[in-house]
């Protein structure tokens, strides 16, 4: 792509997008430039579609990974090439609602007592205490636990918002604990294998994955099924959606309203409309049936 991809990088900066959606999205125009061996400034609309095609069919990509290149071509044509006709508004796929995999609470403590490591155990706490997505936990930096107003900054989430997220007494407690253990060298809460770099999500995932295998959770275990797990257990507990949505930097309250779907207390305090109506309860009056009157 040369020249094209240059502009394309710009353009992708000058929007601030997050490095690791602008690697993404230049990884997918490659593809496509690389599938059709031409310029992306010389195709259009039919060789996009052939492209969405052949993932879908050949590739066996999902809706989700489809949604990815979609909202990569789209960003191309309407902001580089400022051909925005190109890519149509009905080749965005259309992505099945799932209810989201939630633990037990049973579950998620034998989930955390599995994890050896003090630090991990500390890392995967936080993401269920807090209910922080893993890239937001692996990129907290001392200073961002507050621990007089109990808060913790959570700094560039996703969107490149910054907001405030549950400290509750208990995390604390872990966090002093694995602080005086490890005394952590460089900004970083949770550093990687150099001090000045943050623990990776990736390096996460795998110390979870074994743990769920050793406790016996057959559940797709993600660090993300933590953060789940922690909006569901609010809501069982009656904590108000609105106050959920905040905790969790949801842009839309129809996010955060997928988890009453999942809260079995939540489903089981609300009332039935057939219970209000006393008519459905009467017994059925016993006595002899009345006698026909003859006819005249």
């Amino acid at each position: 792509m040369g020249e094209l991809r240059d502009r394309m990088e710009a353009d992708l900066r000058l929007r601030n997008l997050r490095p690791s959606t602008q690697q993404s999205y230049l990884g997918c125009v490659h593809k496509y430039a690389a599938y059709h061996m031409r310029s992306p400034a010389e195709m259009g609309e039919e060789q996009v579609r052939d492209f969405l095609v052949h993932l879908r069919d050949h590739k066996k990509l999902g809706p989700s990974s489809l949604k990815c290149y979609v909202a990569a071509l789209k960003f191309l044509y309407a902001n580089t090439l400022r051909r925005p006709e190109v890519v149509r508004p009905w080749l965005q796929p259309r992505i099945p609602k799932k209810l989201p995999v939630v633990l037990s609470r049973a579950e998620a403590e034998a989930l955390l007592n599995a994890v050896e490591s003090i630090k991990y155990r500390a890392v995967l706490m936080t993401a269920y205490g807090s209910g922080l997505r893993i890239s937001e936990v692996c990129r907290l930096q001392t200073k961002d636990v507050d621990s007089s107003r109990m808060l913790l900054h959570v700094c560039e989430g996703k969107g490149g918002n910054d907001r405030y997220a549950l400290l509750s007494s208990g995390l604390l407690q872990v966090l002093r604990t694995y602080w005086r253990a490890q005394r952590p060298a460089g900004p970083y809460l949770f550093p990687g294998q150099r001090a000045d770099r943050p623990l990776t999500p990736e390096a996460v995932r795998k110390v979870q994955h074994k743990a769920a295998a050793h406790s016996g959770i057959g559940k797709r275990a993600t660090p993300h099924l933590l953060r789940h797990s922690f909006a569901t257990h609010l809501l069982d507990a009656g904590t108000d959606i609105r106050t959920i949505q905040a905790l969790l930097g949801h842009r839309s309250i129809r996010t955060t309203q997928l988890y009453a779907h999942v809260s079995p207390e939540h489903i089981s305090r609300v009332k039935s409309p057939l219970d209000t109506l006393q008519t459905q309860t009467k017994p059925q009056a016993k006595g002899k049936p009345r006698k026909k009157k003859p006819n005249r």
